[in-house]
Formats: C-alpha cells, sequence, structure tokens
C-alpha cells in the first residue's frame, strides 16, 4: 500500500509540525503517554472487570470474554498489517521532525495502528462492563490515538482504522459470545449447588 490519502498525508504533516513547535515538556508527557495510555486503559478494564466479578454468569462471561476479544483484535490489526504492507510517515517524510526517540525499522509496518487498536478495544470492553468508567476509557483512548500522530509514527488514518477495528470486534462478537459462555457458567454453578445425597446404612437385624 503506497498510496497514502491526501488529507491524512496533509493532517499528519500539521500535528508534526505542532508538536515540534510545542514546549519540551509537552513533548516529554505526549511521548510517554503514548506507552502508558494502554497500561492506563488496561487498569480501568481490570476495575470494570472486578466490579462484575461477583454478579451472576452473565457477568462473569462478559469479564472472560472480552479480554480474549481485545487480543483477536490485536491480532487481526497485525493481519492487516501485513496485507497493507504500507510505511511509516517517518520513514517517507525524512523532512519532519518527530516526537518519538526513533522511526519503527522497515518492516513494521503503519496501517492500521496496533495501540490504536488496543485502545479502542480496552475502551470497548471497559465500556461494556461499567457505563461511568467506559466513559473516562472512551477519551483515554481517543487521546491514545492521537499520541501515536502527534509522536510521528501514524498517519491520522492509521489510529482511526485501529480505534475502528478494536471498538467493532469487541461490541460486536461479546454479544455472540457471551451467550454461550454464561450457559456453560450457569450449568457448572447448578452442579456444584446440587446436594450431594447422604448415604445411609441399611437396617441391621436386631440381635437376640
Amino acid at each position: 500500500m503506497t498510496d497514502v490519502p491526501e488529507i491524512s498525508d496533509e493532517w499528519y504533516r500539521h500535528v508534526v509540525e505542532f508538536a515540534d513547535a510545542n514546549p519540551p515538556p509537552v513533548q516529554w508527557f505526549m511521548g510517554h503517554f503514548t506507552e502508558a495510555s494502554i497500561i492506563l486503559l488496561g487498569l480501568l478494564w481490570l476495575l470494570a472487570a472486578w466490579r462484575r466479578l461477583g454478579g451472576g454468569p452473565r457477568d462473569r462471561a462478559l469479564v472472560l470474554v472480552t479480554p480474549v476479544l481485545v487480543v483477536l483484535a490485536y491480532g487481526g490489526s497485525e493481519g492487516l498489517k501485513v496485507l497493507a504492507d504500507q510505511d511509516r510517515p517517518c520513514r517517507l517524510l525524512t523532512d519532519l521532525a518527530i516526537v518519538a526517540d526513533h522511526c519503527p525499522p522497515t518492516g513494521d509496518w503503519s496501517f492500521p495502528s496496533n495501540h490504536s487498536t488496543i485502545a479502542g478495544a480496552l475502551a470497548a470492553a471497559t465500556l461494556l462492563l461499567h457505563r461511568r468508567l467506559g466513559w473516562y476509557a472512551v477519551p483515554l483512548a481517543a487521546l491514545a490515538a492521537f499520541s501515536r500522530v502527534y509522536v510521528g509514527v501514524h498517519y491520522p488514518h492509521d489510529v482511526v482504522a485501529g480505534v475502528l477495528l478494536g471498538a467493532v470486534v469487541v461490541t460486536a462478537f461479546t454479544p455472540l459470545l457471551t451467550i454461550p459462555v454464561a450457559d456453560v457458567l450457569r450449568r457448572r454453578t447448578r452442579r456444584t449447588e446440587q446436594p450431594v445425597p447422604t448415604r445411609t446404612d441399611p437396617a441391621r437385624p436386631s440381635g437376640r
């Protein structure tokens, strides 16, 4: 994939030039936030999952299903990278200074953004588990995606595609997988709650 949308190329230039003009403390924050944001989103998901663990089979099924789908979304983004073969903007537009310490090497393709895919998937998973925490996760995921453009390692269309991929995979497949997993958990709960029959000795004949 060598053709990059003109509007994405233009926006990339604007964002990177804006980032280059920012004060060093802002650049330092964004340079570290772009990695730390995934950890923060993971912590929000863990908090939302912990609040669901005490619920019924459906709640526990959601806790089991959503992280699996986050991993599947990431795997899908890796597969798309191989198909697209789009080089990083920081390797093509060498006239621009970037905030990132280095540009990923050739073969570490740009489309879609893995970070943005994970961010979108975690935000969607958190929103499904806990509405209030989800509303913190959504803007955090958006900022995480923007940070990938800010530091200069992705085009805007890379991060938009990544966020959408992650969110769609989790949102679309969670209901489909939660139902059978909840049924399995429900059956296991019934089996463990069934009373164990007590064994009684047969009546002994009275002796004379």
